[in-house]
């Protein structure tokens, strides 16, 4: 029997019970702190083959992982709905202290998996990928503030460029966010200037050609905001962070693709069309080792896509997706899907047929349905190519045209 540490988690703390059998030895709070944890390290030191559980509750259960990974400690990161199901009751007393007793309880009657770590190359993929789409959301909201901002100041230098979030174009405009920053610089200035700076290297007749466009746009422009607005220093502001947001996402990119180039998934997953560098990357850092699951449905529940059936006496609900499970794999995986919809030219690939055949079967499938259902697919194939070690092939094996994986 091991004795189990039980430990209800908040900010900065956590109260902690220590239960042997159905009796509590102890009640604690540790302070998630140096002092804190070494005082908990010895508590667990006088313990008969321990074993810590809490539940998983985002950036605060952290430092207990760490304390628990540094320890080599077995330990159980509780899931919140889990643990609520298995332990309501009918009135229930929300404390601390009592939430800690009934962590233990709940152990003590219901068969918990132990957390398994992830080894260091997945975790780090996940932490880059995740820090990648924080800033993919920054970029998103900054170019919304800046496209906000230059309708006021200067608009038409959005017609300089194909795609006015570049390089190139970002730093037109936090050169000449204003047309009267242009007025009264000759052509032959203006070309010097937009050649001499800006990150991209302008060729004299491009940046000729940039200068004209520049001048002909100033000549016409009616910005509704003056030269010396407070307009004109947002626009400055808003072109400053997407240049330093930018460089952030290639460094970023790189990193992932480096780091994912060396685990075993990477190929396998680059293989299927549809899925690049980048995507397979991300797909190591959402999924791990895809081989820690038993099946292709426990890949299905961990993103989330696993059905919600509910029926009662004549009533039965549309089925729909749990959402329960990761997010940004999910996410991830539905811009995948799309992404080889689009690129159905490209290559064979059985997916987008299998989408093809829902839309356009007697009764046509709504898109999201359809493509839920093609997430679903990808996932079993990815998980059937990792577990038999196997790049993507497609080919139709009999007469029907039946789609399948070649080994």
């Amino acid at each position: 029997m091991s004795d189990v540490f039980a430990l209800d988690v908040s900010k900065g703390h956590s109260y902690g019970v220590w239960y042997r059998g159905d009796q509590c030895l102890q009640e604690f709070e540790c302070i998630h702190n140096k002092l804190g944890f070494a005082q908990l390290d010895q508590m667990i030191k006088q313990a008969d083959n321990p074993v810590v559980y809490f539940e998983a509750t985002g950036v605060y259960s952290q430092p207990l992982v760490r304390f628990c990974q540094d320890h080599q400690l077995r330990y159980g990161r509780l899931n919140p709905l889990e643990l609520h199901l298995h332990s309501e009751s009918l009135r229930r007393v929300k404390t601390d202290q009592k939430d800690a007793h009934r962590i233990a309880l709940s152990v003590m009657q219901h068969q918990y998996r132990l957390t398994t770590p992830w080894p260091p190359e997945y975790a780090q993929l996940r932490q880059l990928n995740r820090f990648y789409q924080q800033v993919m959301n920054d970029v998103k909201r900054m170019r919304l503030k800046l496209y906000t901002a230059l309708q006021q100041t200067f608009p038409e230098v959005e017609e300089l460029f194909s795609s006015r979030v570049s390089k190139l174009a970002l730093n037109v405009i936090l050169l000449f966010p204003h047309p009267d920053l242009v007025r009264g610089i000759s052509r032959t200035c203006l070309k010097n200037k937009l050649m001499r700076e800006t990150d991209k290297k302008l060729s004299p007749a491009k940046g000729l050609k940039y200068a004209e466009k520049l001048i002909a746009f100033a000549k016409d422009s009616y910005p509704a905001a003056d030269a010396d607005s407070i307009q004109v220093q947002e626009v400055q502001y808003y072109c400053r962070q997407l240049i330093e947001s930018n460089k952030q996402e290639e460094t970023l990119r790189k990193q992932m693709t480096t780091a994912a180039a060396a685990l075993p998934q990477f190929q396998i997953y680059q293989s299927m069309p549809g899925i690049g560098a980048l995507s397979a990357a991300q797909l190591v850092g959402e999924l791990g080792d895809i081989l820690r699951f038993d099946n292709a449905n426990q890949v299905n529940a961990y993103v989330g896509i696993d059905l919600n059936r509910y029926q009662s006496g004549k009533y039965m609900r549309q089925d729909h997706i749990n959402k329960r499970g990761n997010a940004h794999a999910r996410a991830l995986l539905y811009l995948i899907v799309r992404n080889m919809i689009r690129q159905k030219a490209a290559a064979s690939n059985h997916i987008v047929d299998y989408y093809g055949k829902l839309k356009s079967s007697p009764i046509s499938k709504r898109d999201k349905v359809a493509i839920v259902a093609c997430m679903n697919k990808t996932l079993k194939c990815l998980y059937a190519m990792v577990l038999t070690g196997t790049k993507y092939r497609y080919r139709y094996t009999d007469s029907k045209s039946t789609i399948s994986m070649e080994a």
